[in-house]
């Protein structure tokens, strides 16, 4: 027993207590997908502001996420729609222009190899043509 803790270079006491402790990133603690320490050194670096915060990378990441998730999500229900099972450029342009809310955010934006909403003016369109009325006074 002497000999194993000898060996270890730590007594049992120290070791029951001294469990390493692994460093965690912003990312990780704040639940994200993202890289809030990479967004805060572009932040730091685009000479914003003369002091960055420490949450507001953290903000910008989240909000980064959720944006990417919205369009992501909606770009493969427009691949699963058109029977794809890759998203293409096609998607996401079908993506956010059908939706109210993205088409305003990204009104200017045009993306390569997107194409367009498909739309018919109703003028172009054949007018139903109704069925004759057959007058009784011209029958006799």
């Amino acid at each position: 027993m002497w000999i194993d803790t000898f060996l270890s270079g730590k007594s049992k006491i120290a070791a029951k207590y001294s469990k390493e402790v692994k460093a965690h990133t912003r990312s990780v603690r704040a639940g994200l997908q993202f890289p809030v320490g990479r967004i805060h050194r572009l932040l730091k670096k685009a000479n914003l502001a003369k002091h960055i915060g420490s949450i507001a990378p953290v903000y910008l990441a989240a909000v980064l996420e959720y944006l990417a998730a919205e369009i992501l999500e909606l770009a493969g229900n427009a691949a699963r729609d058109n029977r794809k099972s890759r998203i293409a450029p096609r998607h996401l342009q079908l993506a956010i222009r059908n939706d109210e809310e993205l088409n305003k955010m990204l009104s200017n934006v045009i993306i390569s190899q997107g194409g367009v909403l498909p739309h018919i003016a109703p003028e172009l369109l054949r007018k139903a043509s109704k069925p004759k009325k057959h007058d009784a006074s011209l029958e006799i």
